[in-house]
């Protein structure tokens, strides 16, 4: 929640104070004007589709306290805003993703007293935040990223609905581009951040997987100790031993920056480490975990895969390098439930059970998705539905043939390639790694693929539902599911 005066705001942002109102700020910022209610901030972005600017008045006599234009506001709308009560400001450069991230930065330093955690990585942020808000929140008042909101907008937006009394605000920092990560955590400060792993998201962009590592270390220039308001945290980066590129930002950003490394995964010398681990017909796994200090415990955790160890561990780490109590943290990570399209499994009335991975794709997520379906119980058919994925660049053949090949290599009932020119390189792939005609399936829509496979699944088919966001296939987890 935000508590400032309009002007307070001007001068923390760099933007032009047009009118002060009567109003005071003391709500969240919003950037949808129908989310506008008293007390709020609302940004009015110049979108391609719709035009924040023309919701400027509306937001106002909705009880926004103050509203940001990105172009020059109209008398009649400057009119109607001052006499709703409401400031209205306009964003300097008429930039409002500059805008969020400057009012963020100074909310943050507003508020000495929180314990902020960064958490990048290219694979297993969202698990390792949710990981984060359950163990923190079962000790500490903890506000957390919503959903996926974790680029220019969503983390300033996240960071800005703290609400009053949090003590930990965990911030999931996302990136498509160098220089991104740099501008989110400047705007958080966080005393504890996190690599999860280091993948090929985004490699047709940044070029490389070592580059990727570049742009995630961005974190660690900007990290800051925590100071006595919120428990005198010293400013430590977590990531997994296993990871080939970890002592590449562990030497080359982390330590030259004066942040501490710890270390997790299943190594000698690790600060956390698991033994043992074991998946059940559900692929939900057992282990043992033990940190540095001899704490050591039996975890079962709720969400499938052997990845998701690897989130608990980072996660655990974190919380333990904060203080917290590990035994009531982990207790509640052990309770969390699946986020939707993330490895939700559910079943429908015809008995058939539906692995919904659909939210987004890499080629290492896809290969452990793929390892679930094959260790998960299974009386039926195990089938494969996968899709396209996104920004791998002069990559992508190559990836979506490897990606083809070891879902073949896992030897299922059924593969099934939804797309363009990138399906038809994966169900190539997979033939030629010695999977049946009969087995692969091409469809160019999920439309196609439904209305030829819907009829034909039967009851215990195990079917997992895997690529980018963009291709859609959530429609078709949710059309077999109906």
């Amino acid at each position: 929640m935000i508590r400032v005066q309009a002007k307070e705001i001007a001068e923390a942002t760099g933007a032009e104070l047009a009118h002060e109102g009567s109003r005071a700020v003391a709500g969240d910022a919003v950037i949808d004007s129908r989310q506008a209610k008293e007390g709020t901030v609302f940004v009015a972005f110049a979108g391609e589709k719709v035009d924040g600017n023309a919701y400027l008045a509306a937001a106002a006599k909705a009880g926004a306290a103050a509203v940001v234009a990105s172009a020059e506001v109209a008398p009649d709308v400057l009119a109607a805003c001052a006499a709703a009560g409401a400031s209205v400001l306009r964003a300097k450069d008429d930039d409002c993703e500059a805008f969020l991230l400057a009012l963020a930065a100074e909310q943050r330093r507003r508020h000495p007293e929180w314990l902020v955690v960064g958490v990048t990585g290219s694979v297993g942020k969202t698990t390792t935040k949710d990981m984060l808000r359950a163990g923190f929140g079962a000790v500490r008042r903890t506000h957390a990223t919503a959903g996926n909101l974790n680029n220019l907008i969503g983390m300033p937006l996240t960071l800005l609905a703290a609400p009053e009394g949090s003590e930990v605000v965990v911030c999931e920092l996302g990136m498509n581009h160098p220089g991104e990560i740099s501008r989110l955590a400047g705007a958080c400060s966080p005393a504890l951040a996190c690599v999860t792993t280091i993948g090929t998201s985004h490699i047709g962009i940044l070029g490389s997987r070592e580059n990727i590592a570049r742009a995630k270390a961005e974190v660690c220039a900007q990290m800051r100790d925590s100071g006595p308001a919120a428990g005198d945290v010293a400013r430590t980066l977590v990531m997994p031993s296993a990871c080939d590129l970890t002592p590449f930002i562990a030497d080359g950003f982390a330590r030259p920056a004066g942040v501490a490394v710890e270390l997790v995964g299943a190594r000698e010398g690790d600060a956390v480490r698991a033994f043992g681990v074991r998946l059940d017909e559900e692929g939900l796994p057992s282990f043992t975990v033990r940190c540095a200090d001899g704490w050591s415990r039996e975890v079962t955790l709720n969400l499938p895969g052997r990845k998701v160890v690897d989130d608990y561990l980072i996660a655990l780490a974190l919380i333990w390098r904060a203080g917290a109590d590990r035994d009531a943290a982990t207790d509640a990570i052990e309770r969390m439930e699946h986020t939707a399209l993330r490895l939700d499994v559910r079943a429908s009335d015809s008995g058939v059970r539906v692995i919904d991975d659909s939210y987004n794709a890499a080629p290492n997520s896809m290969a452990s998705s793929l390892d679930i379906l094959s260790t998960m119980a299974c009386e039926g058919r195990r089938v494969a539905v996968l899709g396209e994925m996104g920004e791998l660049g002069a990559e992508e053949e190559k990836l979506h043939g490897y990606t083809g090949a070891y879902a073949a290599a896992k030897g299922l009932d059924m593969l099934v390639f939804i797309g363009g020119r990138l399906a038809d390189v994966m169900a190539d792939a997979a033939r030629a790694m010695g999977a049946s005609e009969d087995a692969v399936h091409r469809f160019a829509t999920v439309d196609d693929a439904v209305a030829a496979l819907k009829p034909a699944f039967s009851a215990g088919d195990l079917v997992l539902v895997k690529a980018s966001r963009a291709e859609g296939l959530d429609r078709f987890a949710k059309e077999v599911l109906a």
